[in-house]
């Protein structure tokens, strides 16, 4: 690799290259849907990089993420539609006009009325008319758990929500018993409904406990696999594969994975 110090547009001429008629055949074929799930990955292995702290993988995570912008811009640009340049000046203007209290001559005193401030643009913006508008114009690609947080959030924001903790926590309750009930009389179709109602009314309970509700079950996904792995290692550590174990002796591994980090 050589020494050369490669600035923005050498990317975009690089992909360009790579795009080309003498370009790369893999290169070539890509489109916008077949980069989907690139740009997710790229997405969530950065976010990996800023939850371990390390700055030397964020910043090449980072990369991957402009690659996967510049990439879908080249896409356009082939087609004479919009080029890099055009996205560049389009979030420009957008951050110009969204931070009034910078660039122009509006106030806000604190972060809650930047924010307040941002979505009320953001609604003239999109011409949203209703705040059904606004529900509705929460991404359907976010993962679940966020997208819901976003929804009953925004509806939050015209008074439709609990009045406190304790109301959204029997909200959990009552959905929790909806479910039992489809299930004691057999009602399968109906078990997936419910069974998705208690997920949405757990987000709203992390609204009121101000906990991300993502970020909560990816810590209890982490915790998991740790335990998972200590069990594991008292299993081979005595000879035994975890299949070769009954439920009983897992259980009791798991216990001792619970309560020790020893292991």
């Amino acid at each position: 690799m050589d020494n050369k110090k490669y600035n923005f547009y050498d990317l975009v001429d690089i992909i360009a290259k790579l795009r080309g008629e003498k370009g790369c055949p893999w290169d070539r074929e890509q489109t916008h849907e077949s980069l989907k799930k690139a740009m997710l990955e790229e997405a969530y292995e950065t976010v990996d990089a800023i939850d371990s702290k390390d700055i030397e993988n964020l910043k090449e995570e980072l990369g991957d993420v402009l690659l996967q912008a510049v990439f879908h811009a080249q896409i356009e640009r082939e087609r004479n539609v919009f080029d890099i340049d055009d996205v560049t000046d389009g979030i420009c203007k957008k951050m110009i006009y969204r931070h009034p209290h910078i660039f122009s001559n509006e106030k806000a005193e604190n972060s809650q009325e930047v924010l307040d401030n941002w979505e009320e643009l953001k609604k003239k913006e999109k011409n949203y008319k209703t705040q059904t508008d606004v529900l509705k114009g929460v991404a359907k690609a976010l993962p679940s758990l966020e997208r819901a947080t976003k929804v009953q959030s925004k509806a939050s924001k015209v008074g439709f929500d609990f009045e406190n903790t304790e109301d959204a926590l029997k909200k959990v309750h009552e959905e929790i018993d909806e479910l039992y009930d489809e299930i004691v009389l057999g009602k399968t179709n109906n078990i997936e409904e419910e069974f998705g109602d208690i997920l949405f009314s757990m987000v709203n309970l992390s609204r009121f406990l101000k906990i991300n509700a993502e970020f909560a079950l990816t810590k209890a996904i982490e915790k998991f696999i740790n335990r998972f792995e200590r069990v594991e290692r008292v299993a081979i550590s005595n000879g035994k594969k975890l299949e070769e174990l009954s439920a009983s002796e897992l259980d009791d591994l798991w216990n001792i994975a619970k309560n020790t980090t020893e292991i």
